[in-house]
């Protein structure tokens, strides 16, 4: 584990016991996470390694989507290499099939079905334009947890998104989107301003979320703000809220204040910034992100920018954490890694990683 006494207040210090995840922590599985988009998910089988665990993702011919282990309980023959028969998912090994449910609903080279060869059937949950999907107790499966993400499918609000496959931990990754002080330096030409990395920050908790607020006043705004807005020569208020919702989904949603707007030009622009976090394994994640507004709907120059700038600005995140997990991996000297006063956020939601996994292995346990 890191050590904390770098940190600059002893307030600072006694917030932060003994007790944080870091890449070997066993993974939290009872959470809802990105199981994929609603539009990868249909007839054609699709299989997805999911904490560890390997998924086939269908529909059903009413559009339930469906998620099964992708191990037939016979020879462990990957199920998502066989063949959806209507709502009947049928192994290409020895042919037995297979309900919605994970029931064997025939077994062809026995007149009666094995009532012990069943596939574990996983919770999913539909919320456009994602698909949830829970990998840990069953009984535990409530929707009501599935966090909100209502601005990707609301009418007045226009999307940009993308994806990636990184090879490194999620503890790295969200600490990474709570680590603002890095903007200026890994994203100088998108996201980052000299004066951001100065400004004050305030962290709080909401039960167990991290939260980050933010407030820049009187400042250029960044490019893959102010470029789409149209306000580049402009000094405005940059305000901001950073907010680790679960070990699956980190948000960001930033306001530009512009105090003298021209013409008929809005004086306050509106940005959602959600990703979406599903480890593959220990050391992989699925990885997808939206970039959300609220003005120039239909402005294509602006979705291109939105775009371009977006990958831009995840890519150098990705490749960070991947040589970050490199050296970490390959370097046969260890180091204990420094923290100071601005890792404080990701600190507090390294300690609540580790509290949720070590809450799941004591369930086990009883």
């Amino acid at each position: 584990m890191s050590n904390i006494h770098a940190l600059k207040s002893a307030g600072d210090v006694a917030a932060l016991r003994p007790g944080y995840a870091d890449q070997d922590t066993p993974l939290v599985r009872n959470c809802w996470y990105v199981a994929g988009r609603s539009s990868e998910i249909g007839r054609e089988l699709l299989q997805r390694r999911i904490l560890g665990v390997d998924v086939a993702l269908y529909r059903t011919l009413a559009g339930a989507p469906v998620a099964v282990r992708n191990r037939c309980p016979h020879r462990s023959f990957p199920l998502a290499k066989g063949k959806l028969e209507g709502d009947i998912l049928v192994c290409g090994y020895h042919g037995m099939q297979f309900d919605a449910s994970g029931r064997c609903a025939k077994m062809p080279s026995m007149p009666i079905s094995p009532s012990n060869a069943n596939v574990r059937s996983f919770a999913l949950v539909e919320r456009f334009p994602l698909v949830w999907i829970w990998m840990g107790e069953p009984d535990l499966a409530d929707e009501s947890l599935v966090p909100d993400t209502s601005w990707l499918s609301d009418p007045a609000q226009r999307s940009v998104t993308g994806a990636f496959f990184m090879r490194s931990d999620y503890v790295a990754m969200h600490e990474n989107l709570l680590d603002q002080t890095h903007f200026p330096f890994l994203h100088p030409g998108t996201v980052g301003t000299p004066e951001y990395a100065r400004s004050k920050l305030d962290v709080r908790e909401d039960g167990e979320q991290i939260v980050i607020d933010r407030a820049l006043r009187n400042s250029p705004p960044p490019g893959i703000y102010g470029v789409p807005a149209g306000i580049m020569h402009k000094r405005v208020d940059r305000l901001s809220e950073a907010r680790f919702i679960s070990p699956a989904m980190h948000v960001a949603f930033a306001q530009i204040l512009d105090h003298a707007p021209d013409g008929d030009a809005p004086g306050r622009y509106r940005f959602n910034i959600t990703h979406l976090i599903t480890p593959e394994t220990q050391h992989t994640i699925h990885y997808w992100w939206f970039n959300t507004r609220d003005f120039k709907l239909d402005d294509a120059q602006a979705d291109h920018h939105l775009q371009t700038a977006s990958e831009q600005a995840y890519l150098e995140d990705v490749d960070a954490l991947e040589w970050i997990s490199e050296v970490v991996r390959k370097d046969a000297e260890p180091q204990f890694d420094l923290n100071f006063a601005p890792d404080k956020p990701g600190l507090l939601m390294r300690r609540n990683l580790y509290r949720m996994a070590a809450r799941e292995a004591a369930a086990a346990l009883r």
